[in-house]
């Protein structure tokens, strides 16, 4: 009985402004406040109980309602209130085409009713029947205009969230294929180098085992990262995951070199100098997801890693000299190459990728850091 109280308190508010209205009403030309004339204002409220479940039919009751009050020629009043409520009520709560149709068959009763009160007042009189009914009109769609705004309102707000929880769940996967991702493959490509070589250089598989202790704790850590942020402690922000950039590069070749495929850097002394933050993290993931794939998927003994700096332009290029699978730029749908064009792209950029026509594979991202640096 408590919630029930508190969810509509309101609505048993409105039925005793009503009624005190309506009874106290006195206006000539029309019939006298009756008993009857409260019972059909009582029957007018009372489907507002229903807004949530079945607003629809609470309108189409409490238009019934209204209708017959006014073709008992009572006086206008209090009632009103309930129209605008339960039109009000449907509106805010579906969406135009839904709700049009019952909108329409109330609107049609109370306009009959009206029409009725009038011809049994004064038969005479058009006037009076037309300017009552546009009022009415009027009145009953600015109600429809409020709840169609507040619903499209709601509706918006919740496509945001449910947008920034997509964005959020796709950067997630984007960062843990990225770090957790690349540490696999360089994992599994020490781990079959470690096992080549275990009986004839065990020093050399000794490097290896090293480089997968080492790979190991990153992808750790950084799981461990994206881990916590899924359920940062009670009260406090999530923390931000660590980012690496140009400035990592010389760890991530080393890497990759313990794999058994040769990177050969090509920076400019000033390339990272004064960079933003997300085009130094762009930059380097860019490089980190396509030296991934060149482990995995090229076959390439070689890859070559420049970095340039021309004017407001930062250009990341990697050449390997491996076999490209036939769409091999297409592969991996949302991750991969995917996954760097829309963070390349997020900061005005460009990202080519595909094979070469000379053999290998080519990826270059092209980001504005003038721009970037501006907003």
């Amino acid at each position: 009985m408590t919630t029930w109280l508190r969810l509509h308190w309101w609505v048993l508010l409105v039925v005793g402004i009503s009624l005190v209205g309506t009874l106290k009403r006195d206006e000539h030309g029309y019939a006298q406040p009756t008993l009857a004339a409260g019972l059909l204002v009582v029957a007018a409220v009372l489907p507002l109980l229903w807004r949530e479940r079945r607003p629809d039919l609470a309108l189409l009751a409490n238009a019934a309602a209204v209708s017959v009050y006014f073709a008992a020629t009572f006086a206008d009043g209090p009632v009103y209130l309930s129209m605008l409520l339960t039109m009000f009520a449907l509106t805010s709560r579906r969406h135009f085409c839904d709700w049009l149709p019952y909108a329409a068959t109330a609107l049609a009763l109370m306009v009959l009713g009206l029409i009725v009160r009038e011809v049994r007042v004064d038969a005479t009189s058009t006037i009076g029947s037309i300017g009552w009914t546009s009022w009415f009109v009027a009145v009953e769609s600015a109600a429809a205009a409020l709840g169609t705004a507040l619903r499209n309102r709601r509706d918006a707000r919740a496509e945001q969230v449910r947008r920034t929880a997509t964005e959020e769940q796709l950067r997630m996967a984007q960062d843990l294929h990225d770090g957790v991702g690349h540490g696999l493959a360089v994992i599994a490509m020490q781990a079959g180098v470690a096992l080549h070589v275990l009986d004839q250089d065990p020093a050399a598989a000794r490097r290896s085992l090293e480089a997968i202790r080492d790979t190991s704790k990153e992808s750790l850590d950084a799981l461990r990262a994206e881990l916590v942020r899924l359920s940062p402690a009670p009260g406090e922000p999530a923390p931000r995951t660590p980012r690496n950039g140009l400035a990592d590069l010389d760890v991530l070749a080393d890497r990759v070199r313990a794999g058994g495929v040769e990177v050969v850097l090509d920076l400019d002394a000033d390339a990272a100098t004064a960079l933003p933050p997300e085009v130094d993290a762009v930059g380097y993931v860019v490089v980190q997801e396509s030296l991934t794939n060149v482990l995995r998927h090229a076959g390439a003994s070689t890859a070559n890693v420049a970095v340039r700096r021309t004017g407001e332009a930062f250009e990341v290029t990697v050449i390997d000299d491996g076999t490209a699978a036939p769409g091999a730029a297409d592969a991996g749908v949302g991750m991969g190459i995917p996954g760097m064009r829309s963070r390349v792209e997020a900061l005005g950029g460009t990202l080519e990728a595909g094979p070469r026509p000379g053999g290998g594979f080519l990826v270059r991202a092209r980001l504005p850091v003038q721009e970037v640096a501006a907003t």
